[in-house]
Order: structure tokens, then sequence, then C-alpha cells
């Protein structure tokens, strides 16, 4: 009576932890988040496979369940890690309560593969020491704080924005000549990086014809300059 909660990574099969990988093996029963996860994960297992994409929490719920009870190895399949925006504490409650023990396996964010796209830091000696990850307002959040988050000044990662750039940016409180860059499908085949400042990055973005499955990066990291030297690597 376990279910494990995977984080099946940002999109490259690859990306995927050993434990992750192993764990989908030996399931009997994959229940993965739709679209967000690459089939190519799951396409090929021996497991039976359950898109979660139009189920309710009940009826998610209720299939492991019956998994379980008929013997099963349940897996719950997530994109990115689990950890960020995955709603799992959600799930993992009810499971919890009917005596199911549940196990969380990270997984690599879509946060860290667009850093690795743009072949730069999250955090970047003299130019940010910070990280904010925050999501504007939308059906499942009335408020949201981007505009006092963005005076701190810091790396800023703004997840499920990108639909609406033009009026997360406008709630930046920051100078227009702020570096920005949007990253859709991070580390996917089909991967695009589209950069600029506050100022344009709307208009480059609706160029490139991007509405969803892309993370909005914010900071003087994207520029990949005027940073220090790290004390570890200073000449001796």
């Amino acid at each position: 009576m376990k279910v494990y909660f995977v984080g099946a990574g940002p999109g490259d099969r690859e990306l995927i932890t050993v434990k992750g990988a192993r764990l989908l093996e030996e399931a009997d029963l994959v229940v993965y988040a739709g679209s967000l996860v690459n089939p190519e994960l799951w396409q090929e297992l021996r497991a039976e496979k359950v898109d979660s994409n139009h189920l309710s929490l009940e009826e998610t719920t209720r299939i492991m369940m019956e998994a379980l009870a008929q013997g099963k190895k349940v897996v719950r399949l997530h994109s990115g890690d689990p950890a960020l925006y995955g709603a799992i504490l959600e799930q993992m409650k009810p499971l919890e309560e009917q005596g199911v023990e549940v196990e969380v396996v990270p997984g690599v964010s879509s946060l860290f593969a667009t850093a690795a796209a743009l072949k730069t830091q999250l955090t970047l000696k003299g130019v940010s020491e910070s990280l904010i990850v925050t999501r504007p307002a939308g059906t499942t959040l009335e408020e949201d704080e981007r505009t006092s988050l963005a005076r701190h000044g810091t790396t800023m990662a703004v997840f499920l924005g990108v639909d609406r750039i033009r009026e997360v940016v406008q709630a930046l409180d920051r100078p227009s000549d702020t570096p920005v860059a949007v990253v859709y499908h991070a580390s996917w085949p089909d991967q695009k990086i589209v950069t600029g400042t506050l100022e344009d990055i709307s208009s480059r973005v609706e160029e490139a014809g991007i509405t969803r499955s892309a993370l909005i990066l914010v900071g003087g990291v994207v520029r990949r300059s005027g940073f220090r030297r790290s004390h570890l690597y200073r000449s001796r």
C-alpha cells in the first residue's frame, strides 16, 4: 500500500533520476500528468498508463486505490519536480487517510533546465545572490506579489504566466532594460529561447507564438555578464 510520486524531469527523457526510471520500469500502474510529461518516458512501459489530465482528484485517488487493492505497484508521474506547483500534497492526503504510504522522488525542475538552456546560473556573484520563484494570479490564485517581489532586484522565475506575458511583465517594478528570457519546452527537442528586456519581451514572445509550457526568467543572470569570480576560483 504505497504510492510513489515521481518527478519526470523537464522533458528530456534522460533527465529523470535513476531511481525514478527504475520505479517506472517496475510499476504496474503509471498515472501521468498529461502532455506535460514526455511520452517517451511512459509509452513503452509494461505498466497500465492513465492520463490524469481530465480526471478529478477523487477519480485519480480511486484509480490508484483500486490498483493498490489488487497488489499493484503504483507510480504517480509529475512533470519537472513535483515540489514546484505540482499540487502533490492534496493528492497525498486522501491516500494517507486511507492508510497508504507515500514516497516522493525528486526530479529536475524546468527551472534548472531553463538555466541550462541559457547556459547561465540562477545565482551569480555580483549580479544576484538570491532567487525568487513565483507565479501570477489566475484561476487557482486570487492575488500575487509580483510587483513587490520584483523590487528585490534578484533573479526572478515566473511559472505559469507566459500566456499573459504582457500583464506579467507590466506588473514587475524594475527598469525597462532589465534582461528577460522566455524558454519554451526547456530540454525538449522543440525547445525555443526568446530573450529581450522588460520593454520588448512581450512582443518578441508573441512573434514567436509562445503561449504555454514556458518559463519566464527575469534579471541580470540572463545577460551572462557583469559577474565577479567566486572565491573558490580566485588566483592563489
